[in-house]
């Protein structure tokens, strides 16, 4: 083509203007291409987001991870499978406690304690399964942030209820009533105390209703009632424990060994403190009250001062005659002396015979008391001496007493302390001899036979028995028979004739019969 032709061309589709028109038509094209980049971008942006979408959603139905931010008990399981998530929620929960508050117990238990058990591998699948929500999609969109799942866990009652009532001796207080009490003889007030009891049921009820609370918490709050006292004033008690310390008892000791009574007035002072006020009744002035016994006890076991060494008072005997003569308002308190059992230090040419009658104690009561004794004595060597309670087996006749004396062959008989009768008697032989020692009427036979020497003896009073256990007895009696006719020793009165026992005439031994009963002591002197 001619270049006449181009021209023409060039004429008729833009006007010729040189460089200026060319720099025009640059400036024409360049708003077309930004907003052709703009759009590329936008859509390249778009792309992007579609593919992150889609390749969330694709991990989001079929992937096996937890979603970011999904907690179970404050564990963040983001990134978790299942089953590692299971394992990470037990290890957390061995090690969970739950803090006990509302009483002073001051302790955490576990879970497990409470009844509350995580059931982990199902917990792990509950957030799995969040992780499958739209609530957990949504969450990602806008930007994240921790989606809390509750933990699946069984709830066992029963074990709770078994938690709680061992905590109530931890939590219990009773209350305490107002009430008196002694101090150096005199009565004052003492404030009543409000008690408090743990109330499982109502403790359980809170627990059970809303546990998953308390885990995530890990705060049990124990319901705890107030027991209020029964009585919240006393003083017009007062007046009434003013009364009582004015009752006078005296306790009577008697010693039957001794055949000593000796007297002590307790006083208000030591028993006062001893007293409990057990109710009020502000009405009518009065109280009800009791002794402490246990003070008491220890006071009689150990603290008297009318109690020698070695000596001793049926305890619980003497607690019920005080505390008895304290309410009939006051008086004298009979009392019985025991005596300990005793140790003796053999001698050079000691025999048990010798030391029984030193004692007061036939010799085969002490060989019944030291088995290990066996055929002789050996100077230097323990033995135990019994009791002469032993020998004293039933009630006491305080205001009666016989004394015999070998060594005068006579018999005194007392009443009220005074001397009543004074009798020749007879004892034992030297092979055969009466033992001295404090003893006891344990029998009334009109007429007893002794066998091994024939005789029949009249008005006969059982006194000891020589040897324990023993079928036969030592005692008073009348002149004896034999043959049903002959009457032996009715001129020997006044030395030893006898096998053991006491020879008294037959009259004598007939009122001794009819005026001592069962329990009068019997002291046989040397």
């Amino acid at each position: 083509m001619s270049n006449a032709r181009q021209r023409s061309l060039v004429d008729l589709t833009v006007p010729y203007d040189g460089p200026a028109a060319r720099t025009r038509a640059r400036a024409s094209q360049s708003p077309r291409r930004t907003w052709l980049w703009l759009g590329a971008l936008l859509a390249l942006v778009a792309l992007l987001g579609l593919l992150l979408v889609f390749g969330f959603s694709a991990w989001w139905l079929s992937g096996d991870a937890i979603a970011p931010g999904v907690t179970v008990l404050g564990q963040d399981l983001g990134g978790e499978t299942a089953i590692t998530a299971a394992t990470r929620l037990e290890t957390a929960w061995t090690a969970r406690t739950v803090e006990l508050v509302g009483a002073e117990v001051g302790q955490t238990v576990a879970p497990g304690d409470l009844g509350l058990q995580l059931d982990a591998a199902a917990s792990a699948r509950r957030a799995r399964q969040q992780t499958r929500s739209l609530d957990s999609l949504t969450n990602w969109l806008r930007g994240g942030g921790l989606v809390a799942v509750r933990p699946v866990w069984t709830f066992d009652r029963a074990a709770a209820a078994t938690t709680l009532a061992g905590l109530s001796p931890q939590v219990d207080r009773v209350a305490v009533d107002a009430s008196v009490r002694v101090v150096d003889g005199r009565p004052e007030v003492t404030a009543a105390r409000p008690g408090q009891r743990l109330n499982v049921e109502a403790t359980l009820a809170s627990l059970a209703q809303d546990p998953a609370a308390v885990l995530a918490n890990r705060r049990l709050t124990l319901v705890v009632d107030t027991v209020a006292p029964a009585v919240v004033d006393a003083a017009p008690a007062l007046a009434a424990v003013e009364a009582l310390l004015a009752t006078r008892v005296t306790v009577a000791l008697f010693d039957p060994v001794s055949g000593q009574t000796t007297s002590q007035l307790l006083d208000p002072k030591l028993w006062g403190q001893w007293l409990t006020v057990r109710a009020v009744e502000p009405a009518g002035g009065s109280v009800d009250w009791q002794l402490n016994e246990a003070a008491l006890r220890t006071y009689l076991s150990q603290d008297a001062d009318f109690l020698s060494a070695g000596s001793y008072v049926d305890v619980p005997a003497a607690t019920t005659a005080i505390h008895q003569a304290l309410v009939d308002g006051g008086g004298t308190v009979q009392l019985r002396l025991y005596h300990q059992e005793r140790q003796h230090t053999v001698q050079p040419g000691e025999t048990l015979a010798s030391i029984g009658r030193a004692y007061g104690v036939p010799y085969p009561w002490i060989q019944q008391a030291n088995p290990q004794i066996g055929e002789g004595l050996l100077p230097g060597q323990s033995i135990t001496i019994p009791s002469p309670d032993v020998l004293l087996p039933l009630p006491i006749v305080a205001n009666k007493r016989v004394v015999v004396s070998i060594a005068e062959q006579r018999v005194w008989v007392y009443e009220n302390g005074a001397e009543k009768w004074v009798w020749p008697a007879s004892t034992g032989i030297d092979s055969s001899p009466t033992a001295p020692g404090i003893f006891q009427i344990q029998s009334h036979e009109s007429t007893a036979y002794a066998s091994n020497w024939d005789l029949w003896m009249p008005h006969f009073l059982g006194v000891y028995r020589p040897v324990p256990g023993s079928d036969f007895m030592n005692g008073f009696h009348g002149f004896p028979t034999r043959n049903g006719s002959t009457l032996l020793w009715t001129g020997d009165l006044g030395h030893p004739v006898t096998y053991g026992c006491i020879l008294l005439s037959s009259d004598n031994a007939a009122t001794l019969f009819n005026w001592a009963e069962d329990g009068v002591v019997v002291e046989i002197k040397p």
